[in-house]
């Protein structure tokens, strides 16, 4: 499965594609969308939008990860700028029916360093061991992206595995108690 990362900002939004079908996840694209400063919002979101949906077009994922909104008090106005970008990827996602999964950026960091306080250097060159020990060239952008997906496909498979012992349990459960 393909699976999209996505960090959206005005500024710079992230994007990472890794393809999850082999025993380790192999990066697909990874790069960021930077619409011209000087522009209105509304056309900084549409160059948003058109470059995720050519991606989306060109890659096909099964699933788009986005960072979990939050904020603090001293940066409302920074999370609602914010907001436009991540409800474009959502828009995104919905026309082309992609499932959308959402982390806090503690539990990614949790799950590709195994520190919730990584530091994105720490990130950055964790992800570069997970896609094949490549050295970490791309935005933290772009390594943000590329850790959403990574992460959401750890997890999926851990799931995945506890959900396929799970039940042989059971079974074996109910035979003793039957008998």
């Amino acid at each position: 499965m393909i699976i999209l990362g996505v960090d959206p900002g005005l500024q710079a939004t992230g994007y990472g594609a890794i393809d999850t079908a082999g025993p380790a996840c192999r990066l697909i694209g990874a790069g960021d969308i930077r619409p011209p400063r000087a522009g209105e919002l509304a056309a900084r979101l549409e160059v948003i939008h058109r470059t995720l949906t050519e991606l989306v077009a060109r890659w096909q994922p099964g699933s788009m990860v986005l960072e979990k909104l939050y904020t603090h008090y001293e940066h409302v106005t920074t999370a609602a700028m914010m907001g436009h970008a991540r409800g474009v990827a959502c828009l995104v996602a919905e026309q082309h029916r992609i499932r959308v999964v959402e982390y806090s950026p503690n539990r990614v960091k949790q799950a590709i360093t195994g520190h919730g306080t990584a530091s994105k250097e720490q990130v950055a060159r964790m992800i570069g061991q997970w896609l094949g020990g490549r050295e970490a060239v791309w935005s933290y952008d772009a390594t943000d992206a590329l850790a959403l997906a990574v992460a959401h496909a750890q997890m999926d498979r851990q799931h995945r595995r506890s959900e396929h012992f799970r039940p042989r349990r059971r079974r074996h459960a109910l035979l003793r108690s039957a008998a």
